[in-house]
């Protein structure tokens, strides 16, 4: 088993505290028990090769991840296999982000960090915007670098697929979704909404800061976690 929590925030994300820095992200997973994370900012992976570089010395694995917004306003959890599929995506996210500069006095700041917790610059884009990507052309370029495609904090009554569409779209193959930590009983949540038994349930923590970052609860039935992105 692999216990993870594969939603969590640094502080590049404007909402995310400045403590989510790489090392006390890591450092907090690992108090936690946990076996794998994934850094999954708005719209944005700059963090993420640093916290790659922290996991590795912590015995810890750090998936690259990131949290697209639609251009339907729905959060989108994605997971990648290796930086590289990351930054193909990442590269098209960005360019389909509009031009509204960062408010650091009401949005927060966005910082990239490197290994050591050093701040090595600040995005001046505001992350936490829309993009122009439709979820269904989001879903082919994530499936295309054979990343996982996972409709966030589906319960949600904001930025959720249910509550903005009022249905998961069945012209993708959508296999995944994330429930989020709200949800104390999800057996219930899944009798109330019978549509989503057919789905795999993901729960993780959404944490903006480091209290939040799940404790070793979630886990996946496999040895490693390449087995993740090969169903």
């Amino acid at each position: 088993m692999i216990y993870y929590d594969f939603h969590i925030h640094s502080c590049l994300s404007p909402c995310g505290d400045q403590d989510m820095t790489p090392n006390n992200i890591v450092n907090m997973a690992m108090l936690s028990g946990l076996d794998t994370i994934a850094v999954s900012d708005h719209n944005s992976i700059g963090n993420v090769a640093s916290c790659i570089e922290v996991g590795k010395a912590c015995g810890i694995t750090v998936l690259p991840g990131m949290e697209v917004e639609t251009a339907e306003e729905v959060h989108i959890l994605t997971l990648y296999p290796s930086l590289d599929a990351a930054e193909e995506v990442y590269k098209e996210v960005y360019k389909s982000l509009p031009s509204i500069k960062n408010r650091p006095e009401i949005f927060g700041q966005q910082m990239y960090m490197d290994s050591e917790d050093n701040v090595t610059g600040y995005e001046e884009k505001l992350l936490i915007s829309p993009t122009s990507l439709s979820m269904n052309r989001l879903f082919d370029m994530v499936k295309s670098v054979g990343g996982l495609f996972i409709p966030a904090h589906v319960d949600r009554h904001s930025y959720s697929v249910l509550t903005n569409l009022g249905f998961i779209p069945d012209d993708m193959d959508i296999k995944n979704i994330e429930v989020s930590k709200n949800v104390e009983d999800l057996d219930a949540y899944i009798c109330s909404r019978p549509e989503l038994k057919k789905y795999k349930i993901f729960r993780n923590s959404d944490a903006h800061y480091l209290a939040d970052i799940a404790e070793k609860n979630s886990y996946i039935d496999c040895k490693n976690i390449s087995e993740l992105f090969t169903d």
